[in-house]
């Protein structure tokens, strides 16, 4: 490696610089203030833990994403976090293990072989809330408010679209196609990209209304009358399905009752984290940007490889996403100079003036730092704050 390759950092991974680092910091702090005014409690989990609890149960997805490396002390292989939500439910079940109801949040960064899309970063800083211990769709409506409210928070926006689905619709369906594993890795893959000529491909060979059914699954997106279109085609050949398509209606009813405006897109083929979820899945999406913005979803019985079984929903956001879609809100009010003295006097106004929130910064040679407009100077014995003389 040369001396010009040095500064070079790998593909995916990011510095955050002072302007942008300030505006990072305060819109963590007011999320994060967000979910503790709605009764979620802050965790901290380790940047790193034991594959063995990191990744047992997540399916492969989560592994290929997770950089590995040997402990040192133990021999054993840790993984360096790629998602958080793994680690709140460990907490919940192991390390609280408390009964009822519990609202955890986090916020941190996160680390990825490879980035999940074209444009995404492979170090998100993931915010995030879970709700644990209620399989009511309450719950889920609850998170999906959250979720939304967090997006509005941050300011993005207008014009937010909630894509709601629900992995118990393709579970049903594939229920009555009967394929081995090897078929439905393939159905899997080609229903996710929405192909169905390699669909076709796949289900050669499977009964014609059994293929059929998978098949139709590609045009069951769209607005409200996709639940109409989903009932009549599910309702003698996969009944098992009707439970979710009717679970799908309830939560968009609920949700708009408090904002009658807002955009809901029904995905029926939508699989995103299917073994990992197990109920409602749903993302939020804004005009010019591609990818999700926040998603999440139920993922009920995470917390029984860690010795309890608990109901689970949650979501997820990448602080650096919403940073590139939000103004920036720097401090307008520029900074005070100060002299650099060891006056005991001027050391208690410059207290004074930090704890009030303003920045004071000791003037190191003749030129004050350039984000100074103001300067703290001695009159009549006492220290005040003047205007900086400008040339």
């Amino acid at each position: 490696m040369t001396s010009v390759d040095r500064w070079q950092l790998p593909d995916g991974i990011e510095e955050v610089l002072p302007a942008q680092a300030a505006t990072a910091e305060r819109l963590r702090r007011r999320l994060l203030d967000l979910y503790r005014s709605w009764g979620y409690q802050l965790v901290i989990p380790p940047l790193m833990e034991f594959t063995e609890s990191l990744l047992i149960g997540l399916g492969k997805d989560l592994d290929l994403l997770t950089f590995k490396l040997t402990d040192q002390l133990s021999g054993r292989t840790l993984g360096i976090r790629a998602d958080i939500t793994p680690q709140v439910a460990r907490i919940d079940a192991h390390s609280l293990a408390q009964g009822g109801v519990t609202r955890l949040c986090y916020a941190g960064s996160t680390l990825h072989t490879r980035p999940k899309s074209l444009l995404a970063s492979r170090s998100p800083i993931q915010l995030g809330a879970e709700l644990y211990g209620d399989n009511s769709l309450a719950s889920d409506v609850e998170i999906v408010r959250l979720m939304l409210t967090t997006l509005e928070v941050a300011g993005v926006g207008p014009g937010i679209t909630l894509d709601l689905g629900h992995v118990g619709v393709y579970e049903a369906v594939l229920a009555s196609a009967g394929l081995n594993e090897e078929q439905e890795h393939t159905v899997f893959d080609a229903l996710q990209r929405k192909s169905v000529p390699d669909l076709q491909l796949a289900l050669a060979g499977v009964a014609g209304d059994a293929a059929e059914l998978i098949i139709g699954l590609v045009d069951l997106h769209g607005d409200d009358a996709v639940l109409a279109n989903a009932r009549e085609l599910f309702a003698d050949r996969a009944p098992g399905a009707l439970a979710a398509v009717d679970a799908l209606q309830e939560v968009a009813t609920d949700i708009r009752r408090q904002r009658p405006d807002l955009d809901i897109y029904f995905d029926l083929a939508e699989l995103r984290g299917y073994h990992y979820h197990t109920g409602i899945v749903f993302a939020a999406y804004v005009p010019g940007h591609g990818q999700a913005l926040a998603n999440g979803g139920r993922y009920d019985n995470v917390g029984a490889v860690f010795g309890r079984a608990r109901a689970a929903t949650g979501f997820a956001t990448d602080l650096k996403a919403l940073l590139n879609l939000v103004p920036g809100d720097g401090d307008s009010r520029g900074a005070i100079s100060m002299p650099d003295s060891d006056d005991p006097a001027l050391a208690a106004v410059v207290t004074q003036l930090r704890e009030a929130g303003e920045i004071v910064i000791n003037c190191l040679s003749t030129d004050p730092d350039p984000r100074c407009d103001r300067q703290l100077l001695e009159q009549d014995g006492q220290w005040r704050v003047q205007a900086l003389a400008t040339d």
